[in-house]
């Protein structure tokens, strides 16, 4: 089955974390080797290494932190990395310290890295890298070859990239039906690429049946254009499931009757933390049927709904679910169509959520109305919030005070996303005065705001001396040629934080904009409010640079 993608995804806004860079890598390495050989807490009290020895161990223990860590980030590819990131250090420090608690006292004997790292593949079996292809019935014997071996340890298993036919699935169903008690994790997306609907579905049936029955924990059906006659070829499976804590179904056709059967199929999400529709043609009515998926999960943490063809109604019906869920951290509503009268729906669920880190509501036609109703809830409620995105939506400079007063409430924001807005440069003047306070600022989109050389220049100055930040884009804007300037000025001793301003229009002006006299008299009064703001801005530039 051919997957189609029924809406294009705007990419976030966002610096990637993860994976560490080749000398990041080996600079961690360096100082674990130097952490086994030298004198420390822990040396002292279990003994250390020779530096040949550390090296060794080093680098194993890198590489096995590495996988653990690659495979989380795998699981939510448009994150940013931060959360695989921290796995990554914490593996790290765990089995250094279960490398010096094993070796022996001994001096004549070695230490077996394989008493503390018994391999992450063994755990874990993936055939998804590599080239996307076929997969025939020889293949796969060869292939699935380590899943029966007797006595393994395989949990996790991950099929996607890997087109399975008729032949092939007779091989894989055997061997999944013997590993299903002990199986938690299985990945089938994009597994029936390229075949015909009647050969897809019957595979889907063969994989179905060989799990039944398996007590999964996460389970990814994503890229396979499931539809409702998938979805439904997945039912012996789904309606098997009783622990389900992560469901992902994206890009799979998921029209109203797919939504319908997957509510009908999933009786049981008592414990789904995580639940991912993107990039779906669900529609209003399929959005109803997912809203009572919702409102069965009282511990979703992480939901996702984004590009699925969404309007008022079924945004409503959503937005009215999610306010059940009260230990939600991750919303993602991009790229529907919800409109105000969902916004204020949304803003109602919005203040109930305490465990609130990360909100994504660009491009939902939220207009002025929607805007303020939210950032209103947002301001008493979600102390916690990290990021917040609210680009595409219409917003002018009538709801940039709520804006701006829910931003300075927010004290651990470290990514605000306004982009393709109408903010202009009073808008820009008061966002960037909430953000003075914020220390953990790391990114800040304001393009594509009718901003000119004011607005773009205040934010500038905002930002530069803030210890964390990395990326100013202001780029798509009216800003004047001496503003450019002006800007590679500011960031002269740090380019890499201004984005690109390759479609900034220099001669570009909004509809509105006064000519002449009048336009004149506009930008005499925009300064004046830039008077009380400069001031602790000029004090800023003028304290020693620490970038």
């Amino acid at each position: 089955m051919d997957a189609t993608s029924p809406n294009s995804q705007r990419r976030p806004f966002s610096i990637k974390l993860w994976p560490p860079s080749e000398n990041t890598r080996k600079m961690l390495v360096e100082k674990m080797t130097n952490n086994l050989s030298s004198p420390t807490i822990f040396t002292r009290k279990y003994r250390s290494l020779s530096k040949e020895d550390a090296a060794k161990n080093a680098e194993q223990i890198e590489d096995a932190a590495f996988t653990i860590a690659n495979q989380h980030y795998e699981k939510e590819p448009d994150g940013d990395g931060s959360s695989a990131v921290q796995l990554y250090a914490k593996e790290c420090s765990k089995l250094i310290l279960e490398i010096l608690k094993k070796i022996p006292s001994s001096a004549d004997k070695e230490i077996s890295i394989s008493e503390v790292i018994p391999t992450v593949q063994e755990t874990f079996f993936d055939i998804s890298k590599g080239q996307r292809s076929f997969i025939e019935a020889e293949e796969a014997q060869e292939l699935l070859k380590p899943l029966k071996e007797p006595g393994n340890s395989f949990s996790k298993i991950c099929f996607s990239n890997r087109s399975f036919g008729m032949d092939a699935a007779h091989i894989a169903g055997p061997i999944l039906a013997s590993l299903k008690d002990q199986l938690k994790e299985v990945d089938l997306s994009d597994f029936v690429a390229g075949r015909v609907e009647a050969e897809a579905l019957d595979v889907m049936n063969i994989f179905s049946e060989a799990l039944e029955g398996s007590n999964l924990k996460f389970l990814n059906l994503s890229d396979n254009a499931l539809g409702e006659k998938g979805v439904r070829a997945f039912g012996k499976l789904l309606q098997s499931q009783t622990n389900l804590e992560e469901l992902v179904l994206m890009n799979d056709g998921i029209s109203k009757e797919a939504a319908r059967a997957i509510s009908e199929l999933v009786p049981s999400t008592e414990k789904l933390k995580v639940l991912h529709f993107h990039n779906n043609m669900t529609g209003d009515e399929g959005a109803v049927a997912i809203a009572e998926i919702v409102k069965r999960s009282p511990l979703l943490e992480d939901f996702r709904c984004s590009s699925t063809r969404v309007g008022s109604q079924g945004g409503s019906a959503l937005c009215e679910a999610l306010g059940m869920c009260s230990h939600l951290k991750k919303l993602d509503l991009r790229d529907n169509m919800f409109g105000p009268e969902a916004g204020l729906v949304l803003s109602q669920a919005l203040s109930k959520h305490e465990n609130l880190t990360e909100l994504y509501l660009s491009y939902l036609n939220l207009e002025d109305e929607g805007a303020i109703a939210i950032a209103n809830a947002l301001k008493d409620s979600a102390p916690s919030l990290g990021v917040l995105e609210m680009a595409g939506n219409d917003i002018t400079v009538e709801a940039a005070p709520a804006i701006a007063s829910c931003i300075a409430a927010k004290q651990l924001l470290s990514k605000l996303s306004l982009a393709e807005n109408e903010l202009k440069d009073e808008g820009a003047i008061q966002i960037a005065k909430a953000l003075q306070e914020q220390s953990h600022l790391i990114e800040l989109d304001m393009s594509s705001n009718a901003l000119r050389r004011a607005g773009a220049r205040v934010l500038a100055q905002t930002v530069l001396h803030k210890d964390e930040f990395k990326l100013l884009n202001v780029n798509g804007n009216f800003i004047s040629e001496e503003g450019v300037d002006e800007l590679k000025e500011i960031f002269k001793k740090s380019p890499e934080m201004l984005a690109s301003l390759e479609d900034n229009d220099p001669e570009g002006e909004d509809e509105e904009e006064e000519s002449g006299d009048e336009g004149k008299d506009g930008e005499d009064e925009l300064e004046s409010k830039l008077k009380n703001l400069n001031v602790k801005q000029e004090e800023s530039l003028d304290a020693p640079d620490s970038n």
